[in-house]
């Protein structure tokens, strides 16, 4: 509180002024926001990457051929002969080598092993880059404020993505399955793109600052916020679905377009009991359910397309633009594998196809609640 004048004292004279105090939205940025952002991108980089080695593994029946779950150990490959023929005992014993592939010679084994030493290796480097960043921005004392817990969260997601890999890769390894269980295939691939998707939150978070932030939050569009949230939900429940076709080679099944077998439905969609089971197990119904979902997603996408042009911010605008451009591309790209009877070379583009959909759908979401600001000119 200023100190009272004197009677006589004049108005203009010499007096020590009391500087305003600054707010939240005036206050310096703390914390290395861009080095964090750079690390995360390196991260998000390897995620995308381990996707598309995942889904290579699969496509190349090559998920089941270490037959342990070795976090430390499993590092090394099989260093000798021996070593190697050790390895290949242990894949005798499972129901894949026994029902599908009995016959095989070390040489053949060896080329599906490195597929899947290959992508638990890249598991453990990811693992690795996490840790070492985050450990050191913690020492450092280099996070931003809020940020610790956000960037924990992505290291444990990591940690429960490795667990329930085993718990996918065992479901193969005993009985009569000459693959993983589906679901478990697609809570395995549902975790990456969770993964995945709060990467690209946070870059694009971390992409602008916290003042920037603040002040483009007030002229947030809550219906595409609600719209382009609506679209994330319904582009995971598809990519679960590719999964499931995935796990049971679904997308074999039915090599025709727009009809499967010359009608709507596949024939005899609900032969196996219980009936539940049809949904995870039966080729043609679950490749079904994959189409049809497919069309629902395309048909949000042209919505949230015509709504977003009304946008009066042009990044936003851009934004659903991009996200019907790749929904389109990987329209075409599904109605390739299904004709070609899922190749690995478009089914793998395909699935990069879902990566690069998955992020657009991120970003949108993004410029709605928090748009770009432009001149009047732009």
């Amino acid at each position: 509180m200023s100190a009272k004048r004197a009677i006589f004292e004049e108005v203009g004279a010499d007096r020590p002024r009391e500087k305003a105090a600054g707010g939240m939205i005036d206050a310096k940025p703390r914390g290395a926001r861009r080095a964090i952002r750079a690390w995360l991108m390196v991260l998000f980089a390897l995620v995308a990457v381990m996707i598309a080695v995942g889904g290579l593994t699969r496509l190349t029946d090559s998920g089941l051929s270490i037959t342990e779950w070795r976090p430390v150990t499993g590092a090394l490959p099989p260093m000798n002969e021996a070593a190697w023929t050790s390895e290949f005992e242990k894949y005798r014993q499972i129901p894949e080598y026994q029902l599908q592939n009995k016959g095989m010679t070390l040489a053949e084994f060896k080329g599906i092993y490195w597929w899947e030493w290959g992508h638990r290796q890249l598991g453990r480097v990811i693992g690795l880059v996490w840790a070492l960043g985050f450990l050191g921005f913690l020492l450092a004392r280099k996070i931003p404020p809020g940020w610790t817990g956000r960037l924990l969260a992505v290291g444990a997601l990591g940690g429960v993505q490795g667990a329930v890999g085993w718990w996918m890769v065992s479901s193969g390894l005993t009985g009569t399955a000459l693959d993983v269980a589906s679901y478990r295939l697609a809570t395995h691939l549902g975790i990456a793109f969770v993964i995945l998707g709060l990467i690209a939150w946070y870059v694009f978070l971390l992409g602008r600052s916290e003042k920037e932030l603040m002040q483009a939050r007030r002229s947030r569009e809550p219906r595409l916020v609600r719209l382009s949230g609506v679209l994330i939900g319904a582009a995971f429940l598809q990519i679960l679905l590719g999964a499931l076709v995935a796990g049971i080679d679904a997308g074999r099944a039915f090599p025709q377009w727009p009809l499967m077998a010359g009608g709507l439905l596949p024939p005899d969609p609900f032969t196996i009991t219980p009936l539940w089971r049809n949904f995870f197990e039966d080729a043609g119904l679950v490749q079904f359910m994959h189409r049809t979902w497919g069309y629902v997603v395309f048909a949000l996408g042209i919505y949230a397309f015509v709504r977003a042009r009304r946008s009066p911010h042009k990044a936003t605008r851009f934004a659903f633009h991009a996200v019907l451009a790749m929904m389109f591309i990987q329209m075409l790209l599904g109605i390739g594998t299904v004709l070609y009877q899922a190749p690995w070379q478009i089914a793998i583009v395909h699935q990069v196809g879902a990566v690069a959909l998955w992020v657009l759908i991120v970003r949108a979401r993004h410029l709605s609640r928090f748009p770009r600001a432009a001149s009047l000119r732009g």
